[in-house]
């Protein structure tokens, strides 16, 4: 069970700090779960720094799909390895619609994480109105396929996925949790056939839409739902650490 929060544009460097201090010791009683945060890049170091000799681990937003040169505004995976992150999120659906990401652009940025010892998150999901019309898995495995295409996963811990329905993403929404677990069960499969199930079966799948203190204890109790990459509810380390307590019944 793996429980990561993705800060996105938010916070400034002291409030980093103090959030980040607030999710270290939520931590402390975080028993097998796994503890993620990812900050805004300029608070990377800070925060990893607050963060040392502790279990919480640290991740970048995204990443550039080369290691240097004149690309102005971006960052590296070296540059995200040599603050302390080990993890990045890659395909979100915000770099998706606000940024223009494709699908193949997605597929550089993992191949380019993976290149570096970074555990890259990979979200995929559906808009409303692909769900509406019925073809949230065809979108879902296209963007699975697309993004994975040419990388080998010899360990399951080499990536984890993020299912974010787009309609559920800062809307005040939240798929139910028979609809998050299909699509699990959904995206399990595909990991399955892609990978063999001795790796696709452990690969964690995170559910990323909405899921706040009051709605985790029924999608973390989801049999393919293996932790959450939280958005708004992880800019309290109080709603942040709750959903931390919640997915530690799900570790026994």
């Amino acid at each position: 069970m793996l429980i990561a929060g993705n800060w996105k544009m938010n916070t400034d460097l002291p409030k980093a700090r103090a959030l980040a201090a607030g999710v270290r010791k939520a931590a402390e009683t975080a028993g097998d779960v796994e503890v993620l945060v990812c900050p805004p890049f300029v608070s990377l170091d800070a925060v990893c720094q607050v963060m040392r000799g502790s279990a919480v681990q640290v991740g970048g937003q995204t990443l550039y799909p080369e290691d240097s040169g004149a690309f102005t505004g971006e960052v590296s995976a070296p540059m995200l390895r040599s603050v302390g992150c080990s993890h990045v999120i890659v395909g979100h659906s915000e770099r998706r619609q606000l940024f223009g990401e494709t699908d193949e652009e997605v597929n550089a940025r993992l191949v380019q994480a993976h290149l570096h010892g970074l555990v890259p998150i990979l979200c995929v999901g559906e808009t409303l109105q692909e769900r509406n019309a019925g073809h949230q898995q065809t979108v879902v495995k296209e963007q699975l396929a697309a993004a994975l295409a040419g990388v080998d996963i010899a360990e399951a811990a080499d990536l984890l996925v993020a299912y974010e329905p787009v309609w559920a993403i800062g809307t005040g929404e939240t798929a139910s949790p028979e609809q998050a677990q299909a699509m699990h069960a959904f995206i399990r499969s595909w990991l399955n056939d892609r990978f063999g199930e001795t790796v696709g079966v452990d690969i964690a799948i995170l559910y990323g839409g909405s899921m706040k203190p009051h709605n985790a204890d029924e999608l973390l109790s989801q049999d393919d739902v293996d932790g959450g990459l939280i958005g708004g509810a992880s800019l309290k380390a109080s709603d942040f650490g709750a959903i931390i307590n919640v997915a530690t019944g799900y570790t026994a």
